[in-house]
C-alpha cells in the first residue's frame, strides 16, 4: 500500500548519480533533476546510488546534498534518502535529545514498525551512535514513560496472524479492570501493550469492546490533560490502526497555525513506501479533501513538489 511511484525502467544506478553529480554543478543547484530521480527510487535503489556515488565522486551524497540545498527541502530529502533504519535510528536518536526529545516520535517507531524492522533499526542505532537505542531511550525518560517506551523499543513481536481467543477474552478483562481502578501504568497494561502481537492485540480490544460496551481509548480519555494518557493512546491507535494514527498526525501537522513542517516531512518520508495508500484513503474520509489538496494548500517550492512526489501525486 505504498504510494511512491517508481518507473518501470529505472536507469542504471552510475547513470542516476552521474545525473545527481551533474545537479550540484554550475550556477545553482538543479532541484528538479533531484526530484525526479530521488522521490522515484525505492529504498535498495537509493542505496545503489549513494555507494555508485561514493565510489564514483569519492565523496558521500548526502554531504553533497546536505551543501547544496537548504531548509525544509534539505531536510525531506536527505531524510528520504537514508536507507529506512538508518532513517529510523536518525529519528529516534533526535527524539531523545534534549531539544528535539519526543516520546511520540519514539512511541511511533516502536508501534509503526515490523518486528523485523524494529531490530532492523536497534542494529543501525547501535553502529550509528555506539550505545543501544534502549539505553538512550532509559536515559531520557522518567517514570510511567519510560516504564512504556524502553519495552516498546525493546519488542520483538510475533508478526503471523495466530490469535488466541481465552487469552484476548482475560486479557481484555485485565485491561478493564485496571483501567476502571485507573491504574493506567499498570505493569499489566505495559506487558499486554508492549509484549503481544498485533493481531493479537486486535482480538483483545474488540473482546474488550463488545465485553465492555466502549473502544479502549474511550476509557482512557478520563483524564484530557494527562500526556501519559494521551501517549496510551496513540501506542494503542498506532499498533492497531496505523493509518488512523498517521492521518490525524498528518491533520494536526497542516491544519496547525503555522504548519509543523517537521511532523508532514517525517511522516511522508517513513509511510512513501509502506501504507501511504491506506492514509491517504484515510485522510480524504476523514477530511472530505485530498492530502494532495492540503499538502500543496500550506506549503511552496522544491518542498511542496518533493513532498507531493513521494506520496504519489500525479505529475510530481
Amino acid at each position: 500500500m505504498a504510494s511512491l511511484k517508481v518507473p518501470a525502467s529505472v536507469p542504471p544506478p552510475y547513470e542516476d548519480a552521474e545525473q545527481l553529480n551533474k545537479a550540484f554543478k554550475g550556477w545553482g543547484t538543479n532541484e528538479g533533476l533531484i526530484i525526479s530521480i530521488l522521490a522515484h527510487r525505492n529504498a535498495a535503489q537509493r542505496n545503489l546510488i549513494r555507494q555508485v556515488y561514493a565510489e564514483a565522486y569519492g565523496q558521500d551524497l548526502l554531504k553533497d546534498l546536505d551543501k547544496e540545498l537548504s531548509n525544509d527541502f534539505e531536510r525531506v530529502v536527505l531524510v528520504w534518502t537514508l536507507d529506512p533504519a538508518e532513517r529510523d535510528a536518525y529519528l529516534a536518536n533526535e527524539a531523545t535529545k534534549r531539544f528535539t526529545s519526543s516520546n511520540w516520535v519514539l512511541m511511533e517507531i516502536a508501534c509503526a514498525r515490523s518486528s523485523h524492522d524494529l531490530f532492523k533499526v536497534r542494529q543501525a542505532y547501535h553502529a550509528r551512535y555506539k550505545k543501544s537505542l534502549e539505553e538512550d531511550v532509559a536515559y531520557h525518560t522518567t517514570g510511567d514513560f519510560r516504564k512504556l517506551l524502553v519495552p516498546l523499543v525493546s519488542a520483538f513481536r510475533y508478526e503471523g496472524e495466530e490469535v488466541n481467543t481465552m487469552l484476548a477474552k482475560s486479557e481484555a478483562k485485565i485491561l478493564h479492570e485496571k483501567i476502571s481502578d485507573k491504574a493506567y501504568s499498570d505493569d499489566e497494561i505495559i506487558r499486554i501493550l508492549t509484549t503481544r502481537s498485533k493481531a493479537q492485540l486486535n482480538a483483545t480490544l474488540n473482546h474488550y469492546n463488545n465485553a465492555f460496551g466502549n473502544a479502549i481509548n474511550k476509557n482512557l480519555k478520563a483524564d484530557a490533560d494527562n500526556e501519559f494518557l494521551k501517549l496510551l493512546r496513540a501506542t494503542i491507535k498506532c499498533l492497531t490502526y496505523p493509518e488512523k494514527y498517521f492521518e490525524k498526525l498528518l491533520r494536526l501537522a497542516i491544519k496547525k497555525l503555522g504548519t509543523d513542517e517537521w511532523a508532514l516531512t517525517r511522516v511522508v518520508a517513513t509511510r512513501a513506501e509502506v501504507d501511504m495508500e491506506r492514509i491517504k484513503e484515510e485522510y480524504r474520509r476523514r477530511n472530505s479533501v485530498t492530502l494532495d489538496h492540503d499538502i500543496a494548500g500550506e506549503t511552496a517550492g522544491d518542498y511542496e513538489r518533493m513532498l507531493l512526489a513521494l506520496i504519489g501525486h500525479g505529475d510530481a
